[in-house]
């Protein structure tokens, strides 16, 4: 049953991050809240399928002209020593402390995009200008949320996509970025959540179905992002996540 339930959990979660970019956070919530997994293998198997979300998702977007790869490159070159610090960080938290960063970081998330004001999302949009000092506080920028987010199993798009929506990205440009930059949090967290866990044979015995049943969310997701309301599900996962993260953080 746990099994049937994290392939289903896993083909949704990649078909949300498929359609809008977010709900990610959601694995790492469900592996540790509902079915009592240790943080660190539920940071694994979460990340390995953040890295099949985000590889796949930034394709369909740099396809579609939502890609912007100079300040998506900047941002993930911060990203990668950020996430690195993050996995250390996350190695050194007890796990009860960890599970409530996470539930913080989530309900912070949930708060952010249920206020975010979608813009026009008709075909490819205008690119932002990025100068030098931008660039630079754009590489920092990465670098905290990759820590961040590598430390707590909130994915990446979840945290990042509304703080380019505030900077001044357009809607589409920032889900681009923001699942290209996944990528960049996923490859070392996952890589380090995995090496920690080497000996833990049950993990890696699920790792490839759950990779398949993410990847064929994503895909489907991808494929049908026109046919579904994004602002619409955006709206039902964020209200989602502020529920859960409400529950855990004070009911239990």
């Amino acid at each position: 049953m746990s099994m049937i339930l994290i392939l289903l959990l896993n083909l949704l979660v990649g078909a949300c991050i498929g359609l809008t970019g977010i709900a990610g956070f959601l694995l790492p919530m469900f592996y540790t809240g509902f079915l009592g997994m240790p943080a660190g293998e539920s940071l694994a198997l979460s990340f390995s399928a953040f890295l099949i979300s985000g590889a796949l998702g930034s394709v369909t977007y740099y396809r579609q002209g939502n890609l912007d790869l100079k300040p998506a490159v900047i941002l993930s070159a911060g990203s990668l020593p950020g996430a690195l610090a993050g996995v250390w960080v996350n190695l050194l938290i007890p796990e009860d402390v960890m599970r409530m960063i996470l539930y913080i970081v989530v309900l912070a998330s949930g708060i952010s995009i249920l206020l975010r004001k979608d813009g026009k999302t008709d075909g490819p949009e205008k690119q932002m200008t990025l100068t030098g000092t931008k660039a630079g506080l754009f590489f920092l920028l990465g670098a905290a949320t990759g820590a961040v987010c590598a430390a707590s199993g909130a994915g990446g798009p979840v945290l990042v996509m509304p703080l380019l929506t505030l900077i001044g990205f357009p809607a589409h440009t920032a889900v681009g970025i923001s699942l290209f930059n996944s990528v960049f949090i996923a490859l070392p967290a996952a890589g380090g959540y995995l090496w920690s866990g080497a000996e833990n044979t049950e993990m890696f015995r699920l790792l490839i179905p759950v990779l398949i049943a993410h990847g064929i969310g994503v895909a489907f997701g991808s494929r049908n992002a026109e046919k579904i309301n994004p602002v619409t599900l955006k709206r039902i996962v964020a209200a989602g996540s502020i529920a859960i993260a409400l529950i855990k953080l004070f009911f239990q």
